[in-house]
């Protein structure tokens, strides 16, 4: 297959991942390795918590998010990794049995000007679960290498 360049983007294209089911053991094992919270990795407490049951760490939906990216985006680019991401935002808690899918909308699509080889690509991520609410946002920041041909000389 072919591989995508950043030429190959447009500014308010929309790129759909997922579903993916979150299980209780995966939540689980996450937050026991990296994000070992009560309302995480202890049932009875997070019955008792302000969630009302177990909800998985917000860094591992994060997770997950990176997963379908990579799987529905990144295999098929020319990606030189990223800088980072913005505005992280937590909405609703996920639970265990819940499908989570996401979309991304391509925001801005900026050539370097130092660096004609490459550009970023500033995606605005959204995640859902299985009712279609929305879980969590976040602004993405992509590198990715222009077509050669498509170099701009400087």
């Amino acid at each position: 297959m072919t591989k995508k360049y950043l030429d190959d983007f447009e500014v308010g294209q929309v790129i759909e991942f997922g579903p993916r089911t979150i299980t209780r053991d995966e939540i689980l094992e996450f937050a026991r390795a990296y994000d070992p919270q009560s309302f995480h990795i202890d049932e009875a407490a997070a019955r008792k918590s302000i969630y009302g049951g177990l909800i998985a760490s917000g860094w591992h939906t994060m997770s997950i998010l990176m997963r379908m990216i990579v799987d529905g985006l990144l295999n098929d680019v020319v990606n030189l990794g990223s800088p980072g991401m913005d505005e992280l935002r937590w909405l609703k808690p996920v639970r265990p049995g819940d499908t989570l899918t996401a979309r991304a909308t391509i925001a801005e699509i900026r050539p370097s000007r130092s660096k004609p080889d490459r550009g970023i690509v500033k995606t605005f991520y959204e995640v859902f679960n299985q009712n279609g609410e929305r879980v969590m946002t976040v602004r993405g920041i992509g590198m990715f290498a222009r077509r050669p041909e498509d170099r701009v000389a400087e």
